[in-house]
């Protein structure tokens, strides 16, 4: 499983948030945002572009809230600076919707880009 970029927004890089979802599962096992809720302030992430240029990110910290309370404005608001939004399902699994009732949601700063 891979993590797909939010397309309508901010390419990874760019000034504003950058949105990348990705499951923490599913029926034939575990997903590419399994330990996501694992990331700290401080911990560092990257992504790698189809171009091959790796961008390092450092995590801030994290939100986890009810998908009926998804915390849109501090998702989606603008930003003066490159900023990146890792999103996953976390919580308690309800098997009658198939879904998670909560988000995950992990913010990080850019740090540095190679290539």
């Amino acid at each position: 499983m891979s993590a797909g970029w939010y397309a309508k927004g901010v390419v990874p890089g760019g000034v504003g948030p950058a949105i990348i979802a990705g499951h923490i599962d599913s029926a034939t096992g575990p997903g590419v945002f399994l330990h996501l809720n694992r990331l700290a302030a401080g911990d560092r992430v990257t992504v790698t572009m189809k171009s091959g240029v790796v961008e390092t990110w450092q995590v801030t910290g994290s939100d986890q809230s009810p998908k009926s309370n998804f915390p849109t404005s501090s998702v989606y608001g603008t930003t003066p600076t490159p900023a990146l939004r890792l999103i996953t399902c976390q919580g308690t699994f309800n098997p009658a919707i198939g879904h998670y009732d909560d988000n995950l949601i992990v913010f990080a700063d850019l740090v540095s880009v190679k290539g």
